[in-house]
């Protein structure tokens, strides 16, 4: 992978990130398309989602700080609860992290099944939809999301690590049809899966993956600048998309690429 595709790729993690398309799948493609080979470890993709991730703290750094002032007054309030809720969510991620790494980085090179992942996130996306109205009232729980949505949500983000099927529209689209409502899940969704992500990126870096790849190190810088900076801009612009539009137009288009996806595989 030279600079370019590096930088093309990036592009295409930061702005497919926030949207419920499947950034990974998207990245699959993009690959396939470049004529990149996927690495045998998941170091690019390791490095351009942390980029997200961090332009994803950088524009709900005000609501991170105010969730870890409350809770470091260790007391249940609602910050404490919001933030355990999302511990909570976590557990399913770690489970397959820790037993299923092996597997998971051997589906990143079947575009088949990326195509049929993109599809069931369409199915997901469509559904949702019909869905969401169970979520119109107020949702008694705190914070708008009660434990066992969390860890329902959780679920669907252990599933979504398939490439293909998109994390933002399966933790969402599952929110929404557990009743939560679709503000309270977007903004869930998008901090949910900080500490995932930049633990698996610490972990590579211990663990010397980063030195091991086969991947240089200026397309990694690249590939990580690029993801970052179209991440701020998708975060902002996208998250307020996601929270409002119909998710049925984005079920329209997984179908279409997830089509062509396996027509030309």
């Amino acid at each position: 992978m030279n600079w370019l595709e590096a930088l093309i790729l990036g592009l295409v993690q930061g702005l497919t990130e926030f949207l419920p398309v499947s950034s990974s799948g998207h990245l699959a493609i993009g690959r396939e398309i470049l004529g990149v080979e996927a690495s045998g470890d998941l170091v690019f993709e390791v490095a351009v989602h942390a980029a997200t991730v961090l332009s994803t703290i950088v524009v709900f750094r005000k609501e991170i700080w105010k969730l870890l002032q409350g809770f470091f007054k260790f007391k249940m309030n609602d910050e404490t609860d919001y933030i355990l809720k999302i511990l909570v969510s976590m557990i399913p991620v770690f489970v397959v992290g820790m037993f299923f790494k092996d597997y998971v980085e051997e589906l990143f090179a079947s575009l088949m099944v990326v195509g049929i992942a993109l599809l069931v996130t369409a199915l997901l996306l469509f559904f949702s939809d019909f869905a969401s109205k169970k979520a119109q009232a107020e949702n008694p729980a705190r914070n708008g999301i009660n434990w066992w949505q969390a860890l329902v949500v959780g679920i669907g983000q252990a599933c979504a690590v398939i490439p293909g099927l998109s994390r933002s529209g399966t933790t969402i689209s599952t929110g929404l049809i557990c009743g939560v409502k679709r503000d309270v899940m977007a903004q869930f969704s998008f901090l949910m899966v900080l500490v995932p992500i930049l633990g698996e990126a610490f972990l590579d870096v211990v663990g010397g993956d980063m030195a091991a790849s086969s991947i240089g190190v200026l397309p990694l810088i690249v590939g990580f600048l690029a993801a970052f900076a179209s991440g701020l801009f998708a975060c902002k612009v996208m998250i307020a998309l996601v929270r409002r539009a119909r998710l049925s137009w984005f079920a329209l288009y997984c179908a279409i690429v997830g089509v062509l996806v396996l027509f030309f595989a």
